[in-house]
């Protein structure tokens, strides 16, 4: 591998590993619900707040859920796209 290919790679690797520390964090239903996702888009916590749920409207709960992780997960994926954006050019100079 050539120096520029090296370098590259060292540098992807440190972009994956800064991905992994990134938290984004979204709330759903005025904060019932916090979900936070790595730049890994894996999630790392649910928070659910038991004062603001009702136990009878279950539903409710449900989809206040749904949309704090489909929004952390597009909120995850921006991010990462962000970070790898500069790298992405580079990559078919690897033969990728």
């Amino acid at each position: 591998m050539a120096f520029d290919q090296v370098k590259m790679m060292n540098n992807l690797r440190k972009a994956q590993n800064e991905l992994k520390k990134e938290i984004i964090e979204v709330e759903a239903g005025d904060g019932a619900v916090v979900v936070q996702i790595t730049g890994e888009l894996k999630i790392k916590k649910v928070t659910i707040d038991p004062e603001q749920v009702d136990l009878e409207d279950i539903s409710e709960l449900e989809h206040w859920i749904e949309i704090a992780v489909r929004d952390g997960l597009a909120k995850a994926q921006e991010v990462a796209a962000e970070k790898m954006k500069p790298l992405m050019g580079s990559l078919g100079n690897l033969g990728f």
